[in-house]
């Protein structure tokens, strides 16, 4: 067992129920007050301990730590010393925070500076993302577009259950939690239309999707078997992939999303490293069939995640809309990465790779406005009375995520990102 893992551990930082960020989560973030410039930070309870303060004043002493690693805007510079060496540090955070260390906790003055209160900071970008990849990894929801928009009996086209199907996004629009995201405008053409028009997206929609965080690079020609891709990922964090499914139905043929997903993609700011996920790997679906060699798996290598979506109309309440699982993927990361560096290509550390659109067996755990409204002939009815068939402005759309086993929580936090008019 990981040692910061060990659910038997209890902070001398209250931890309030139910709350996501337990001793033995200790995710890492970057964070700003009005009072301090952004740095590194790791979430305990309803608190961000300064990792740059940490630093600084001898209490990461031994680790072998870069000078001013946390002092950044990004945490590139520290995921890329490694996992070995970041395993390193969340151990030694898990130490200082443990009940029975006096360390921090007795040291009055260390302790006020070092704990900032969760309400008195700004989350940011965790990561600069030099590059972004968006999987189509959900067997349940390639079916359902495919049912939707071409054939019932043949959803899946004929590469879906062989390749881990994939495009490469961009990576400048992807923002954090909290920033608004203006409706986009573009081309669509009705299917009546004798020609295409151009205005604001009609049918906006969210994608619930999770996303992994590579640290470590490959060099350009070098593949990532299956047995080794967890070496090269850091975390996960929430994902909306943005959609204007209006200008994607027109545009992506004959080469797949451009713009109708690359104005905006939102992320929970908090990463979850993958070692605080270990306790709650299950087995993913039976994959038929069988995937060629370099595809192979060992072991267990899906995650046991809940993940739930919420509608809040402007001036309303919070709906919940979809509760889904992570463990529904068809195609797991391992898969993916390997898949993606199969034919050399380098990836780098700060990359982003979403995981497609994830839907469950249920009507009712679908991820999208596109399966939950069935392509709007179903509308979603809301508390207040109202409908959608798909987002409207003034709609804040909130992603949550937490895996939980033998007593412990270990949340995501969450992404929260309201629909603005067009510009």
């Amino acid at each position: 067992m990981i040692k910061a893992n060990d659910p038997s551990l209890k902070s001398w930082v209250e931890v309030p129920e139910n709350s996501d960020f337990p001793i033995q989560n200790l995710p890492f973030g970057i964070f700003k007050t009005d009072y301090m410039e952004a740095g590194a930070g790791v979430a305990i309870g309803d608190y961000i301990l300064d990792l740059t303060y940490l630093h600084e004043n001898g209490f990461l002493d031994g680790l072998g730590l870069p000078s001013g690693v946390f002092n950044h805007h990004y945490l590139n510079h520290f995921i890329g010393l490694g996992k070995e060496k970041t395993r390193e540090v969340r151990n030694r955070i898990s130490e200082l925070l443990e009940a029975g260390n006096d360390e921090l906790r007795d040291n009055k003055p260390a302790r006020e500076i070092a704990l900032v209160p969760m309400d008195e900071a700004e989350m940011l970008m965790p990561v600069k993302v030099p590059n972004y990849t968006d999987f189509y990894s959900s067997e349940e929801h390639a079916t359902n577009v495919g049912t939707m928009f071409r054939d019932p009996d043949n959803a899946l086209l004929p590469n879906w259950k062989h390749i881990p199907v994939g495009y490469h996004g961009r990576a400048s629009s992807i923002v954090a939690s909290g920033v608004d995201i203006h409706r986009p405008k573009g081309q669509t053409k009705a299917p009546d239309a004798d020609k295409p028009s151009f205005g604001p997206c009609k049918r906006l929609d969210f994608e619930l999707e999770m996303a992994f965080i590579t640290c470590k690079e490959n060099g350009l020609g070098n593949s990532i078997p299956t047995g080794k891709a967890e070496d090269f990922i850091f975390g996960f964090v929430l994902f909306n992939d943005w959609s204007a499914r209006d200008i994607q139905v027109w545009e992506y043929v004959p080469l797949g999303p451009f713009l109708a997903k690359n104005f905006a993609s939102s992320i929970s700011p908090w990463i979850v490293t993958m070692d605080a996920l270990e306790p709650f790997r299950t087995k993913g679906p039976e994959q038929k069939p069988e995937v060629l060699s370099y595809l192979e798996v060992k072991g267990e290598k899906n995650f046991d995640i809940n993940l739930q979506v919420l509608l809040q109309p402007e001036g309303g309440e919070e709906n919940t809309i979809c509760n889904s699982n992570f463990k529904y993927m068809y195609w797991n990361v391992n898969q993916q990465l390997a898949h993606h560096t199969i034919n050399g290509c380098n990836i780098q550390v700060g990359d982003m790779y979403a995981s497609g659109t994830i839907s469950g067996p249920t009507p009712d755990s679908y991820g999208s406005m596109l399966e939950l409204a069935w392509k709007g002939t179903k509308p979603i009815k809301l508390s207040d009375g109202s409908e959608r068939k798909f987002l409207e402005d003034g709609d804040t759309v909130i992603m949550r995520g937490y895996a939980e086993k033998d007593g412990v929580r270990i949340g995501f936090g969450e992404v929260r990102s309201k629909v603005l008019p067009a510009n």
